[in-house]
Order: structure tokens, then sequence, then C-alpha cells
């Protein structure tokens, strides 16, 4: 298995203002895929203290990071990034694995998981 996840140095720069602006610091960063969304699975992340005994570990420009086995196989090879804008600003995930997402973005499937569609 390559790199389960990619982030660029802006995604990590953008986490760590989080962690401090939220008092997270020396927590570790769950990605997670969740089921939902207008094409079955969606994306999760969010500051966690503690680990399960077997999620995959990485860290990436100082950032702990976590993912469980299962997730992992649909993220492998993601890469996270952090776009700013006239707008705002936001990540941006592109993952190789996904065969179909919605047309806001938000939501994926891939050729071996589908999730839990639901309507949009």
């Amino acid at each position: 298995m390559s790199e389960v996840v990619i982030l660029s140095e802006a995604a990590a720069y953008r986490i760590k203002e989080m962690m401090k602006h939220n008092g997270e610091e020396g927590s570790t960063l769950r990605i997670a895929v969740n089921g939902g969304g207008c094409s079955g699975l969606s994306y999760g992340m969010g500051f966690e203290k503690d680990k399960k005994e077997d999620d995959i570990e990485l860290q990436l420009h100082g950032i702990d990071i976590v993912v469980s086995p299962e997730d992992a196989s649909i993220l492998n090879g993601t890469s996270i990034d952090y776009k700013e804008s006239l707008m705002g600003g936001g990540f941006t995930i592109d993952n190789p694995n996904a065969i179909a997402s919605c047309g806001c973005g938000s939501s994926f499937r891939t050729a071996k998981k589908e999730g839990t569609p639901e309507s949009c």
C-alpha cells in the first residue's frame, strides 16, 4: 500500500492553526470515511486524544494522523490540500479511488465500496 494520505504543507499549516485555536495541540487528526452523501460515502476529519489499537499511524508535516484499516483501503493515495480564494478557504480532497462523486464534491463512491447513498 502506498502512502495512505498525502497532506500538503498548506493543509498542514491550516490544521495546526485549527488545533491551536481549538486547544487541541497534542491531539491526533483522524481522517475517516463515513456513509452518506449523494454518492454514498463522505470524508470526515476530526481531532482525537486516543488512538485505536489497529489504527494506521502516520506523521506528516509534524501532524500525527490516524486512519482505520478499513478506511485506509478507500483512502489509499488520497491528497488533501487547503486552498484560499476571495470567497474563503477550504480543504480539497483528491481520492484516486473515487469513481463517482456528487456535484457538490463532498461525497463519492469507489469501485469496491458504495456506502449508503442519500437523496441530495
